[in-house]
Formats: structure tokens, sequence, C-alpha cells
């Protein structure tokens, strides 16, 4: 195992409730230098920002370009990097493994559903258990879950596809749109860290992680939020012109 990756590994362990490991999401060089500046131990990129700032829809990046993207980024920081590759991109478990190496990742994120359709849990498992066979200790996986975003309310399904994934050699899980009220009954039914992304209406931070987050990442809402002062500037300089 790589420093960089143990060091990464051992941030989601050994955290007390209130203090979870936050991610911020570079979608640039740019935003990772600002993040990496400001003292976050690490990083995580999310997809769906990557994709904006490369001029993209969520999900519509080419596979080659958001690898290009993710290596921009990790050469631009000394922090350790996650890197979003959805689903995969339809690689076969060795080369998406060693790409993600190649582009300077300790982590990788990985979903469960393609084109808006959850894939079957036990096949998924599999795969990821391919992904671990192939990375060794060079590479943190966190498995996202995709149940509640896909319209699946009941937890128990979370929970199902969860375990399975850890069993597969997981090392996080990430419930993707998990309401709070959730996190109590999966953080007491699943083993190892948990990652959430807070959404509209999600209890502070901290709350989270007393409930039962172990991560927080932000999906592509840094991005929206940086896009949304740019706008301000925009307008400020259009009327002082």
């Amino acid at each position: 195992m790589t420093g960089a990756v143990a060091a990464f590994r051992a941030l989601h362990h050994g955290r007390a409730p209130g203090d979870p490991l936050v991610l911020p999401g570079p979608w640039d060089a740019a935003s990772a230098r600002a993040f990496a500046d400001a003292g976050f131990p690490a990083l995580a990129t999310p997809s769906a920002g990557v994709a904006a700032s490369l001029g993209y829809e969520d999900g519509a990046t080419p596979a080659d370009e958001m690898f290009a993207a993710v290596a921009r980024i990790t050469r631009s920081v000394s922090v350790p990097v996650s890197a979003d590759v959805e689903a995969g991109y339809g690689l076969a478990p060795k080369e998406l493994v060693a790409r993600v190496l190649d582009a300077g990742a300790v982590g990788v994120n990985l979903e469960d559903s393609r084109a808006g359709t959850l894939n079957d849990p036990r096949a998924h498992a599999d795969w990821l258990a391919e992904v671990r066979a192939e990375a060794g200790d060079h590479l943190f996986v966190n498995a996202r879950v995709d149940t509640f975003i896909r319209g699946v309310t009941d937890p128990e399904e979370a929970i199902t596809r969860a375990r399975l994934y850890v069993e597969a050699g997981a090392d996080c899980v990430y419930p993707i749109g998990v309401p709070a009220e959730h996190l109590p009954l999966l953080r007491a039914r699943i083993d190892g860290p948990i990652n959430v992304a807070p959404f509209l209406g999600s209890p502070p931070v901290a709350e989270l992680s007393r409930l039962g987050a172990t991560r927080i990442t932000f999906g592509p809402g840094l991005l929206h939020r940086a896009m949304a002062a740019v706008r301000d500037i925009a307008d400020q300089v259009r009327r002082s012109s």
C-alpha cells in the first residue's frame, strides 16, 4: 500500500461522532489548489462538477476527458485525491484500475446504476470484487448505492446492497440521497465508513455525522455555489460597463 493511499484510508477510521471527514469536490486544477490551500487533508472529485467544467451534461463526459481532468487535478495538489468515475465507462476492472492509478488518484467512486436503472446487486458486487482484486491495496473503493435516487425509498434495499459491496471489498459505501432519518439504521447495519452528501434541507454536516455519516462529500454543489458567485461578478461587471 502506498503512503498516500494508507493516509487516505486512515482518515476514514477512528472518527468521533460529529467529526466527519469532509472532502471538498474540485472540478479543475484551480479549485483543487484552493481547497488544498484551505487546509483540507484530501479531496474527492465529483463527476457532475467535472462534466460541467468541461461543457458536458452529467454522465456524458467521455472517459478519456474525465481521466485527463482527474490527472490535472492530482498533479496540481499534494493531498490525496479520490476520483468519481461514474459507473466505470464500461471498462474491464483491470483497465479501469490502471487508468485511475495512471491519473494519480488514490481512491475511486463507483455507481451501481447505469442510464437511470439500478444494477443487479449481486452482479455489481461481483464486479466490485474484481475491481478490488485488481486494485489490491492501491485504491480506496467508495461504492455508491443509488437506490434512494432511483425511487426505492425502503432503506432495507440500500442496506442489502451496501452490505454486499462491503463483503466484496468496498472500503466505504455511499447511499446517495439517503434521508437523514435513515442514517442511524444504516449506521447500525453497515460495517465501515458511510459517505453522505448534504442536500437542500439536510441537517448540518456535524449533525449528519452524529446520525451516522463518516465522510461528507458535496457532489457538484460547491461548483454550483462558485458559479453563482461568478454570475454575480458578471452582473456587476455588466452594470459597471
